[in-house]
């Protein structure tokens, strides 16, 4: 698959300084090595799958030992939980990112949901459904994933928030706009990866953008 060769951005993860002197050096030596760990662990978890991202394996993929990688973080279940914070966080911004980035005047509605779709077509999205599907049988990943995604949701929403203010004069309006497009368009992308046949996309998104400026507040269209 194609979106699994894309490269994964890393997370900075700063180690607590240890003392004086080479504080600095060490403090982000260690982050970068951590950095190596997580953008393997991501790759390893989109082209192999959660169950097959071991710890020896991840160790290969950062071109580390195993010991190494162990040191950083003590467990497999230790590097997922900060996969886990990374994928939330990069999900976020990026989604701040795209919608800031259109231009005053454009076409909102349009611009925000191709930037959406962009969005769940991006391999972070493939390693958040894996996760996802992983920790349906998975309790101990479950335990992470369940606290991780409640938290991330309130956090979208109050983003999606502040990002469409045009919307907020009612807010019933708002809840259904943003609730129809993430589950068309997280349903699509899944369909994407599980099914061989292409759907037809272009016709759903042009349904969604017909749909979504009908229950736009009258006054902002």
């Amino acid at each position: 698959m194609a979106v699994q060769k894309k490269a994964v951005a890393a997370i900075d993860r700063d180690q607590q300084p240890q003392g004086p002197g080479e504080t600095g050096w060490q403090a982000r030596k260690s982050a970068a090595t951590r950095e190596q760990i997580l953008n393997a662990a991501i790759r390893c978890i989109v082209e192999l799958g959660y169950a097959n991202a071991t710890t020896k394996k991840i160790a290969e993929q950062a071109g580390l030992s195993r010991g190494a990688t162990l040191h950083h973080f003590p467990s497999k279940m230790d590097i997922i939980r900060a996969a886990v914070e990374f994928l939330h966080e990069k999900r976020l911004r990026a989604f701040r990112r795209s919608i800031r980035s259109i231009p005053e005047g454009a076409d909102r509605v349009k611009l925000g949901v191709e930037s959406y779709w962009q969005h769940v077509n991006h391999p972070i999205y493939v390693a958040f459904f894996e996760l996802s599907v992983a920790a349906r049988i998975d309790n101990d990943l479950r335990k992470i994933l369940k606290p991780a995604q409640r938290a991330f949701d309130d956090e979208w929403y109050q983003t999606a928030r502040e990002l469409f203010p045009e919307w907020q004069t009612d807010r019933q309006a708002f809840d259904l706009a943003l609730s129809l497009s993430q589950q068309l368009m997280d349903g699509m992308a899944i369909g994407k990866l599980t099914h061989a046949r292409e759907g037809n996309h272009e016709m759903l998104l042009d349904f969604l953008k017909q749909s979504l400026r009908q229950l736009m507040p009258q006054a902002d269209i």
